[in-house]
């Protein structure tokens, strides 16, 4: 319990929390769109409370069960050698991480790419009517989809790195809690029997994942409709969001290769830190702040100019902008 009080895990809660609220981007829209096909109102927030928190208990169920794969399937499944051009041992772990890393890009410029695109969301919902528990199925089976995303992005931050002390064969002896370096320097001062090596390994900080899940699934119910109505008359804000599911998928695939011990042309791929992670979604948000802000000013002047009868209509607009804005 100590450890989830430190500083740097419950920063990594806030991580957790921020990034199950970006990814939640599309879900949200998914939600508001199934839930108004049953028609009553009473019955659309039945359908969003209802979908939701069962949706939420599932992906618990999911993360578990994910996890304790990444455990089991931890051993090399095989090598490749293509004369200096790539070079790595890889493990279902590692391909799993890669695999859904790629997955997520895939899926973040996909719909970068849709953006530029003609937008027909307003008129996506259909005519056709759900039952209160038709609509409740599909929330939730929708919800299972993007907990995959969601899930393998929540590993890679809240992974932390661990070893294992081996025998001569390769074969586990005990887990030990820190890196590497440290392992080593266990082992030199406090030998275990058969023990030779300490190879790297990964734990992840589940009950952290579990609390940002029902955080963020608890956010979701009770701001359910102020949300989804802010994001539909928001739509810029997904572009940030977009851009941060990509370098969730970019840590990802750096984290896969890291795990096989990829080489390309005779370089070794390192995982991305978090700290450069960190880094970069904090420029991406404050410049997306900036940017939103600066182009609001730039509309008030040119809205001006062009309905405005005089020279300094523009400036008189800028002026006043810049009035409410400090208020």
């Amino acid at each position: 319990m100590a450890e989830l009080l430190t500083v740097q895990a419950l920063f990594t809660l806030f991580m957790l929390v921020l990034l199950q609220a970006v990814l939640g981007f599309d879900n949200l829209l998914y939600i508001a769109i199934e839930s108004n096909k049953v028609g009553d109102e009473k019955d659309a927030k039945k359908v969003r409370k209802w979908g939701i928190g069962i949706a939420v208990l599932l992906r618990i169920v999911l993360l578990f069960l994910i996890v304790n794969l990444f455990t089991l399937l931890a051993e090399p499944l095989f090598d490749v050698h293509l004369g200096g051009i790539l070079e790595g041992e890889f493990t279902a772990q590692a391909l799993i991480t890669l695999v859904g890393g790629a997955f997520i890009i895939y899926t973040a410029i996909k719909e970068i790419h849709h953006l530029l695109q003609v937008d027909h969301i307003e008129h996506s919902e259909g005519g056709g009517k759900r039952t209160v528990a038709g609509a409740i199925t599909l929330i939730v089976l929708m919800n299972l989809v993007f907990s995959v995303d969601s899930i393998l992005s929540a590993m890679a931050i809240a992974s932390v790195d661990a070893a294992n002390i081996v025998n001569q064969s390769g074969d586990m002896i005990q887990a030990f809690a820190g890196n590497v370096t440290e392992c080593k320097k266990s082992l030199i001062a406090n030998p275990i029997v058969g023990a030779v090596d300490c190879q790297p390994t990964k734990t992840y900080q589940v009950p952290l994942m579990v609390i940002a899940i029902l955080l963020s699934g608890l956010a979701m119910i009770l701001l359910a409709d102020k949300v989804t109505d802010f994001l539909k008359k928001n739509r810029m804000y997904q572009v940030l969001g977009l851009f941060i599911l990509f370098l969730v998928g970019v840590l990802l695939v750096t984290e896969g290769a890291h795990l096989a011990h990829l080489k390309l042309l005779g370089f070794s791929i390192d995982a991305m830190s978090k700290s450069s992670f960190y880094l970069v979604v904090g420029v991406l948000v404050v410049t997306d702040v900036i940017s939103n802000r600066y182009q609001k000013r730039l509309w008030a002047q040119k809205q001006a100019e062009i309905l405005g009868n005089t020279e300094t209509a523009g400036r008189e607009a800028v002026d006043k902008f810049k009035g409410n804005a400090s208020h």
